[in-house]
């Protein structure tokens, strides 16, 4: 048979990449073309993303697919979840798109609770209540330039910016839009109740498509080469949903761990969980493909050990995160531990001093060395996917089996191990390119390649060898209730700074 291949992008808060997934009938292949940093600017006041130079990259890795030998079938685009763009009344981008981690959500968030509160922030979408959520976002451009959402025409996420870019189409899609806390999960289409109750116009809000929609050819200056003739296919737009597209699943149930600047920990339903107990258990319903839900908790992830090399890299010592794992390796563990969810490591800056000082201030062990604070860091994210399979377990009445990781954290070879010591459960690890593979697996369903989900996983999981750890005994079980006690006072902390802004 002859090999079928599509093109596609993958958007990390850290890296992006173009990758060339292809299917010859029996296994997937993918070949990357070009990966490139990423990482928000300031721009004034407020940290952006630079969507023109991401534009330019992805453009290089289509060129270079152009001018290959393989005809490409389809090109599509996934991201980070929440962020969006806007587009004015003749369909250009306004202005560079804000990123997340720009403090004035956490002031719209505070405004949001006095407003409406969290419960109802919660049962009007199902969506885990963080500052990051898009609502906040909006929220904070109605007060600081109401002019902005006012003149707005379209409003696109992040994957659809430049799906926008690439065929001119002004649709956003659904795992993506369910990102939003914007997005009614259960009755499937835009909180636009909720969003009234905010402050917050929705003429701008778009239409919703689902993933393997194709929205058109690919603009004609694009299309030379071998990209002549292919079409922009929707893959599931948000990371993690084309990540779990992408987990070979080692049994029926089992725990998915999509590990990169993110852990989005979860499980995959067939319908939402919004309930009194997955609210206060702060669990999210994030829409998947082929009809799925993926009922999940987000975990800060790697942001802070990437915060923490860059740092260390600015002070002259740059080392890799293979080299770093295996000095952590050697450092006490469960010594000192942090709440990886914390607000104060949400922003960039210098994370070795905060983790320190946060240990100073919760009464745990201060790390010193390198070691110690990259051990505290993997160490607490091992604490936080146990804390989120607990509260799964509880909320879903289903045990895992098994856990698997896919994404450049299943290549943390310490911690996929502390991974399946903190949750007891045995850990696949792989493929680590789950979210690229799972993109062009989409896009290649959509030309009829495969007929359902269970067949995407079954090749998926010929095509590709994973890692196992079997879990070791260890003190985690005192370890998770210390744990526990650190984000209760974190809750309790962020409750009294609400108050006080009332």
């Amino acid at each position: 048979m002859k090999s079928r291949t599509v093109a596609a992008v993958d958007l990390g808060a850290e890296s992006g990449r173009v990758t060339a997934v292809s299917f010859d009938g029996r296994r997937l292949t993918a070949f990357l073309v070009n990966r490139f940093a990423n990482s928000p600017i300031r721009l004034g006041k407020e940290l952006s993303w630079d969507v023109e130079g991401l534009w330019d990259r992805i453009g290089e890795g289509l060129s270079l697919l152009g001018a290959g030998s393989q005809q490409v079938t389809s090109v599509g685009v996934d991201t980070w979840g929440v962020d969006y763009g806007l587009l004015d009344s003749s369909g250009r981008l306004m202005d560079a798109p804000r990123c997340y981690r720009d403090p004035r959500n956490e002031v719209s968030l505070a405004a949001a609770r006095e407003l409406v509160g969290v419960e109802r922030l919660y049962s009007a979408t199902g969506v885990q209540v963080l500052s990051i959520n898009t609502i906040f976002g909006l929220m904070a451009d109605m007060r600081t330039d109401p002019d902005r959402l006012t003149r707005s025409s379209r409003l696109l996420m992040m994957p659809d910016v430049i799906h926008h870019k690439l065929c001119g189409a002004t649709v956003s899609e659904y795992t993506a839009v369910s990102t939003s806390g914007a997005f009614d999960m259960v009755g499937n289409r835009w909180a636009t109740g909720l969003l009234g109750e905010l402050g917050v116009p929705t003429h701008m809000l778009p239409e919703v498509a689902q993933p393997g929609t194709d929205i058109g050819p690919l603009l004609p200056a694009l299309a030379g080469g071998r990209l002549a003739g292919a079409r922009v296919v929707l893959p599931a737009g948000h990371d993690t949903a084309s990540a779990v597209v992408g987990v070979p699943f080692a049994s029926p149930g089992g725990l998915f761990i999509s590990s990169g600047t993110w852990s989005l920990v979860g499980v995959e339903l067939p319908v939402p969980v919004v309930t009194t107990a997955s609210q206060q258990a702060n669990l999210t319903n994030e829409g998947g493909y082929d009809g799925t839900i993926r009922v999940l908790r987000n975990v800060m992830g790697l942001w802070i050990l990437q915060e923490c090399r860059r740092e260390w890299a600015r002070q002259g010592t740059d080392i890799g995160y293979p080299e770093l794992a295996e000095m952590a390796a050697g450092a006490p563990a469960l010594a000192g531990i942090i709440n990886p969810d914390a607000p104060l490591f949400l922003p960039p800056g210098d994370m070795p001093a905060r983790i320190r000082s946060y240990c100073g201030s919760h009464g745990t062990a201060i790390p010193q060395t390198i070691a110690e604070l990259v051990r505290c860091v993997l160490d607490s994210l091992a604490l936080g996917y146990r804390a989120a399979l607990m509260d799964l377990i509880a909320v879903t009445g289903r045990r895992p089996s098994t856990v698997n990781i896919v994404g450049g954290g299943a290549d943390n070879i310490l911690l996929s191990q502390l991974t399946a010591d903190a949750t007891g459960l045995p850990v696949y690890c792989g493929p680590t390119e789950g979210t690229a593979l799972g993109n062009g697996a989409v896009q290649l369903a959509t030309a009829g390649e495969f007929g359902s989900l269970a067949d995407i996983r079954r090749v998926l999981a010929d095509s590709f060898p994973v890692t196992r750890y079997e879990p070791r005994p260890g003190d985690w079980d005192s370890a998770g209730d210390r744990f526990r006690r650190l984000v209760e006072s974190d809750a309790a902390d962020q409750s009294a700074f609400t108050d006080k802004r009332r």
